[in-house]
């Protein structure tokens, strides 16, 4: 196993810093403040390094609120440094008797990193589709699936660039697989994260994580990606 020892560095600190990254269910089912939102992931959804505000969910939030659908802040789950198995495990706050509006997940960096394989990762992320579903009261026209990005293009990643590149896509084509069979929009983000290659203004401080500057382009590609989701529920 090949190991990439700045990238052990950061995350080791990352780790040590991430313990306020969960953030508590505040019972935003039962808000007045618009849809429901429910975001599922890791570092990428916490914005590992940025301020809350730059999240790619809360950008999301705002963003289609002052477009007409409203949306509530976000409830997060999310913690750096986490799998699919860590999420699964920690995923048991979320009551399904009070169902979100909107759930989306974004998770496997950490399974390709530690070198999890990827059976596990296909049998865990199942569930966790499964899960969201749940979560949304059983509608799978209100759960989205953001890839993983590339984090080969980011600094840390620059000496096994190509290997993570290769593993990158094969964790996020069995995403996409399990997201067809439960009829679950699937958005890939990872092409874009690859701009960091050349874009230093898209890496967070610690030269792994993305800055906001990437997030806000998450969240315009999951907004344009999600506007059908709303038409749809408007003509029914």
């Amino acid at each position: 196993m090949k190991i990439y020892p700045v990238l052990l560095i950061f995350l080791t600190a990352c780790l040590a810093c991430a313990n306020d990254d969960v953030r508590s269910i505040n019972k935003a089912a039962e808000s007045k403040d618009g849809l429901t939102y429910l975001a599922l992931g890791d570092s990428y959804t916490i914005g590992q390094g940025i301020a809350e505000t730059e999240r790619w969910p809360v950008l999301f939030s705002k963003t289609m609120s002052a477009n007409g659908i409203k949306i509530a802040a976000p409830d997060i789950i999310a913690k750096t440094g986490w799998t699919t198995a860590n999420l699964l495990s920690n995923i048991n706050k979320v009551s399904a008797e009070k169902p979100y509006d909107l759930v989306s997940l974004l998770i496997g960096v950490n399974n390709q990193y530690q070198r999890l394989g990827l059976e596990q990762y296909q049998t865990e992320f199942a569930s966790l589709i499964r899960k969201c579903i749940s979560f949304a009261g059983g509608r799978p026209d209100r759960v989205f699936v953001l890839s993983i990005p590339d984090w080969g293009s980011t600094p840390a990643g620059s000496s096994g660039r190509e290997s993570i590149g290769r593993e990158i896509d094969q964790y996020n084509e069995i995403a996409k697989q399990e997201c067809a069979k439960q009829k679950i929009l699937f958005i890939d983000i990872n092409p874009v994260s690859k701009s960091a290659v050349t874009d230093l203004s898209l890496v967070a401080p610690d030269g792994l994580h993305y800055a906001g500057k990437m997030h806000q382009m998450w969240a315009e590609q999951a907004i344009m990606a999600t506007k059908g989701l709303f038409e749809k529920n408007e003509e029914n």
